[in-house]
């Protein structure tokens, strides 16, 4: 089974109170999002693999540390997940960037995707699908999957808040992928909102209604 990291650092609790507030603003709203993922980049990348490489300081040789292994590629579901992207790359500037387009049906609930584009290397790298929202965990469940289906390799979901029901969802069908949040919720209401939550993070994003 994946784990469920919970991202608890005080500054990321901090700014998710924020965010969560119905009076912050679209321009707070954005750079906050952006914030948050940035900090929850440094635990997504804790376990990354490291190889010792010599360097010449000013002084003397060294031996430090680079990275090694499989290079990162960042996966956000459109729209909302565009979101998180800058903030995660400023921790991973090499990281390569797919989109897949998707946005949930209001009346069954159900993902329903329009469009998808990867990298060329997308099957040698490590995936990242971002999503600031993980709900009903349809959206993301049809994003590993469409991954999954082009021999990439998703190992994990990262997301701002989740239901409990959507983190279910997503350990049963894709028990191999690590699911990190900032905060894990009460539960889902009638409509599939997250409760509390923080509204939809797209439209909040945007400006949109």
């Amino acid at each position: 089974m994946g784990r469920l990291v919970m991202c608890d650092h005080p500054l990321i609790q901090h700014k998710m109170t924020i965010i969560r507030d119905k009076n912050t603003n679209t321009k707070q709203f954005r750079e906050l999002v952006d914030e948050v993922a940035m900090l929850m980049a440094y635990e997504l990348t804790r376990e990354l693999p490291l190889e010792d490489v010599k360097v010449e300081t000013p002084v003397a040789e060294a031996t430090g540390k680079r990275l090694a292994g499989r290079m990162i590629g960042l996966i956000p579901i459109l729209r909302a997940g565009l979101g998180m992207v800058d903030g995660v790359l400023r921790m991973i500037p090499s990281a390569k960037i797919g989109h897949i387009g998707m946005y949930r049906d209001h009346n069954t609930l159900q993902p329903v995707e329009y469009y998808i584009s990867l990298p060329k290397d997308v099957e040698e790298r490590e995936l990242i699908v971002v999503d600031p929202m993980l709900a009903t965990g349809g959206s993301a469940i049809a994003a590993i999957d469409m991954l999954k289906k082009r021999r990439c390799r998703p190992t994990k979901l990262m997301c701002l808040i989740a239901a409990p029901e959507g983190v279910k969802a997503v350990q049963e069908q894709h028990p191999d992928v690590d699911i990190y949040l900032a905060a894990l919720d009460e539960r889902l209401n009638e409509h599939g909102y997250i409760v509390p939550g923080l509204g939809d993070a797209g439209d909040r994003l945007y400006g949109t209604n």
